[in-house]
């Protein structure tokens, strides 16, 4: 047999995507398992977004389109951006790709060079590191502890820069956190780019519309540094769209046609029907957005007051998106019947076998004291979870 590249083993699964195979690996064997390891809406897809769709499919749209997407979803998308994010970005800046994280290797793969640095804050969503090993590049962390809200600092961002430095990529509201940079704390960081004009700023912006504290601020209004900052997006957060496969980017027009130059070798263009869906959601009423977001804050509070309450850990109070990211250092160490929990991982794996609730280990995003929580899931299978991992916890000796 013939060796597989080197790239294959250069980076590691998806830790959020392995817990809930395990997940479903347990619940096959009939075990009642609480899954809140995935970022994913448990929200069905507002209907006049589907009603496009089938109207898509009756009005047989099923051919190719174009690889940067069709022109009235890139038309919607600039008018979108202008609209909620004060970004101008013309059609031809705009690609539309199958998801947001289709989106983000595009532009990785566009900008770096074996031995170009990428500067992540850490914690991260668990593919920006892999994504910049792919392509031959170094991810350089900035680690920002929980008592910073787990954002970073200019001056940190300032010490991380070295002249192999190529882009910084970052997430706002991020995942896992759920922190939010605000606009102010945006500024600081872009005084620091401003004096290196030669790193790209990669904004992943999925989460922006599930924001607790108010407007949403994208990086690339600042006029500074508007011409480097590559703004990522998507249906799947904010429209309860996951399935549907649809991201997009607004790029300085280079970055952009050097994207859509290669998504047209290896993927051509997104899902037809998909785009007229995408049409349907960007200009259509934002009310089911705003509905799912009002129980997201409900179930956040939910999930605090509960968390709050077990002994030992150290809980954090995200501001956006739907995860919560507590430090588990308290547990480590303790054992239950003769084995010990020696890390994140074993704590998620005795809490996933001993609790039948599905976590993610702080380790794929970058912080081996935490774990990640999603609370994308209804109110009783939230109380039920936090029963289940106080009970679990309480067992630690």
């Amino acid at each position: 047999m013939e060796a597989l590249a080197k790239r294959v083993f250069s980076i590691n699964e998806p830790q959020t995507i392995a817990m809930a195979k395990k997940a479903r690996e347990l619940m096959a064997t009939g075990v009642n398992v609480v899954n809140l390891s995935l970022g994913e809406p448990d929200f069905t897809t507002p209907e006049h977004i589907k009603e496009a769709a089938i109207a898509a499919i009756q009005n047989n749209f099923s051919y190719y389109t174009p690889v940067a997407g069709i022109p009235e979803l890139r038309e919607a998308i600039s008018k979108k951006f202008l609209r909620d994010n004060n970004l101008v970005y013309a059609p031809d800046q705009i690609v539309v790709s199958t998801g947001a994280k289709h989106a983000i290797m595009n532009t990785i793969m566009a900008l770096i060079n074996p031995g170009d640095e990428v500067i992540i804050p850490t914690p991260y969503w668990v593919s920006y590191s892999e994504m910049v090993k792919l392509m031959d590049g170094v991810p350089v962390f900035i680690a920002a502890p929980l008592e910073q809200d787990y954002k970073i600092t200019a001056a940190q961002l300032e010490a991380s820069i070295t002249p192999k430095s190529k882009a910084f990529l970052f997430s706002s509201p991020c995942n896992p956190t759920g922190s939010v940079y605000s606009h102010n704390e945006l500024a600081e960081l872009v005084n620091v780019f401003e004096k290196h004009p030669s790193i790209y700023i990669i904004s992943d912006e999925i989460y922006e519309y599930i924001n607790f504290v108010g407007k949403h601020h994208s990086i690339g209004t600042f006029e500074s540094v508007k011409d480097r900052v590559i703004t990522i997006n998507g249906l799947s957060k904010g429209y309860a769209m996951t399935g549907w496969r649809l991201g997009y980017m607004g790029a300085p027009k280079h970055v952009a046609m050097a994207c859509e130059k290669i998504q047209g070798q290896y993927t051509s263009a997104a899902n037809s029907i998909s785009q007229k869906a995408a049409v349907a959601a960007l200009t259509g009423s934002l009310e089911p957005s705003f509905e799912m977001v009002k129980a997201f804050k409900r179930r956040k509070e939910l999930v605090e007051k509960g968390l709050n309450t077990i002994p030992g850990l150290i809980n954090n109070k995200p501001e956006g998106a739907f995860y919560f990211f507590p430090d588990i250092s308290h547990f480590l160490g303790k054992q239950f019947e003769g084995k010990t929990i020696e890390t994140a991982t074993d704590l998620c794996l005795y809490l996933l076998n001993e609790g039948h609730v599905s976590l993610v280990t702080g380790e794929a995003f970058g912080n081996p004291n935490c774990i990640r929580m999603s609370y994308a899931a209804s109110d009783e299978k939230l109380t039920l979870a936090l029963l289940r991992i106080s009970e679990a916890l309480a067992k630690l000796a």
